[in-house]
């Protein structure tokens, strides 16, 4: 068997002025799913989840079974397309070479059987009077979020709580789920700075001060970059838009390996509006995180002022 691939680094931070926007780029079928040697810890971790606090990270509306379904059967048949050494399928059996494990389809939610396959977390998008809505979800590495506070609700909704989302995406988010066709995968990425290295995060929002424990010694290892990697791909048969989320979680002191990243991380983190960095929880460790910051682009003569710089650019927005 072929061994898995390192974790892939995503950086997507940069320098620009703030703003809002969806930023997706197309994705190849083969490139669906990320896969690497995180996949057998973050697999265990699932299992934990479901098996002690299922109520919190799985959950389906009456109406989603057959999107449900749906969904299992495109996302097992691309990884048996596309990871042959490590998926297969015979008849009504999904067998799982990486973790050793096989399920009889029906034996458990197709959603969950889903997720049980994959790194990301899955959820699934349905056409209601409302607009798109969010009706079932294997979810078990929530950005700050509750899936009990989300279920059955429409997109804008479950993105209310987001700065500027209703002024600035709604209208966006809801056209491009209509009009997403079947075949086509839709990529972006989304990033925060958390202090909390866990994958399972359902509550953190808005915290203001305390509590942290960032200091500009440990700053490096203590603040950690969080990048949702979340594709969107249409389910012919059913309509539903099947919404998947890998979680990357890395130290600080992995991503900035130059003083210019830590200039242009200061840039970004300084041009998020004040409602944006309280959302996010930056406060408490946002001085300690400039000083670390600063301290690791003096030797070239660069410096990370907290007091000047921008965001924006492609994949630094927050929509959820």
């Amino acid at each position: 068997m072929r061994p898995l691939p390192e974790q892939r680094l995503h950086r997507p931070f940069e320098a620009g002025p703030y703003r809002m926007a969806m930023d997706l780029v197309s994705v190849a079928e083969a490139d669906w799913f990320e896969i690497d040697r995180l996949y057998r810890a973050e697999m265990a971790e699932k299992r934990l989840l479901l098996a002690g606090s299922r109520d919190a990270v799985f959950a389906a509306m009456a109406g989603s079974d057959a999107a449900r379904t749906e969904a299992l059967e495109m996302v097992v048949a691309a990884l048996v397309l596309h990871h042959p050494t490590w998926f297969s399928r015979g008849g009504i059996v999904v067998r799982n070479g990486l973790t050793e494990e096989g399920w009889r389809v029906g034996s458990i939610d197709p959603l969950e059987l889903a997720g049980r396959l994959v790194q990301e977390d899955l959820c699934l998008i349905q056409n209601g009077e409302d607009g798109p809505m969010f009706t079932a979800a294997s979810l078990c590495f929530p950005s700050r979020w509750r899936l009990i506070d989300k279920i059955g609700k429409p997109l804008s909704a479950v993105h209310g709580p987001v700065p500027f989302y209703a002024e600035r995406l709604a209208r966006p988010v809801d056209r491009f789920m209509r009009h997403l066709r079947p075949g086509h995968i839709a990529a972006r990425l989304n990033w925060s700075l958390l202090d909390d290295p866990a994958l399972f995060q359902p509550g953190g929002k808005w915290r203001v001060d305390g509590g942290s424990g960032v200091t500009v010694e440990n700053a490096g290892r203590c603040v950690f970059l969080r990048v949702e990697r979340q594709t969107l791909r249409r389910l012919p048969e059913s309509g539903a838009v099947l919404f998947a989320i890998r979680v990357h979680v890395y130290p600080l002191q992995r991503v900035i390996d130059s003083p210019e990243r830590a200039v242009a991380l200061a840039a970004a983190v300084r041009a998020l509006p004040a409602e944006v960095q309280q959302y996010k929880s930056l406060l408490p460790f946002r001085a300690a995180l400039f000083e670390w910051l600063e301290s690791g682009s003096d030797s070239r003569g660069d410096r990370a002022d907290p007091e000047a710089g921008s965001v924006g650019g492609a994949w630094t927005n927050e929509t959820r």
